[in-house]
């Protein structure tokens, strides 16, 4: 299994949005296809990254947004010219449960690093132990907790902002 970025071609998009609608859609997760085109847009002008899992195929992967293209939200906590921020981790249902979420945010951060980027943030909704397990695991702590009924509809409906330092 290759964990690495590259240049993406139309039909790496394609499979890239069905992965995430087929299998990121779940009680916890807020995917919308305004979002979907929005992170392709940011990597087609060069302000994000797609992490890949690749075995013959896209097994998964994380996107990477950097700086002033990250949510302007984030600006009360960094300078946005000094950030990184993970908008979207999927990984095939068929390859779930190997470690993969870990290695993509692990490589995500490792490129948030070489693009000299001091820390890197990501949410979750708070109550997502599999998303919390993943992010404990890649040293991520948490920022905030906040009520968020636009992009969370069960639970909780709170959103966990986390970072991690490069």
């Amino acid at each position: 299994m290759k964990v690495h970025s590259r240049l993406l071609n139309v039909a790496d998009f394609e499979q890239m949005r069905k992965i995430l609608l087929r299998d990121g859609p779940n009680e916890w997760n807020y995917i919308t296809n305004e979002s979907i085109d929005l992170q392709f847009q940011l990597i087609r002008d060069g302000k994000a990254l797609a992490v890949l899992a690749e075995d013959n195929e896209i097994t998964g992967f994380a996107i990477l947004i950097f700086k002033e293209a990250c949510p302007s939200t984030l600006s009360q906590y960094s300078d946005l010219s000094t950030i990184a921020y993970i908008n979207d981790v999927v990984v095939n249902m068929n390859y779930s449960g190997k470690g993969i979420g870990s290695t993509l945010l692990q490589k995500a951060i490792e490129l948030a690093h070489k693009g000299q980027c001091e820390k890197v943030y990501i949410e979750r909704h708070e109550e997502n132990l599999a998303s919390a397990g993943m992010m404990r695991k890649a040293s991520f702590q948490i920022v905030e907790t906040f009520y968020d009924p636009q992009k969370r509809t069960s639970g909780s409906r709170n959103t966990s902002l986390l970072v991690r330092s490069t």
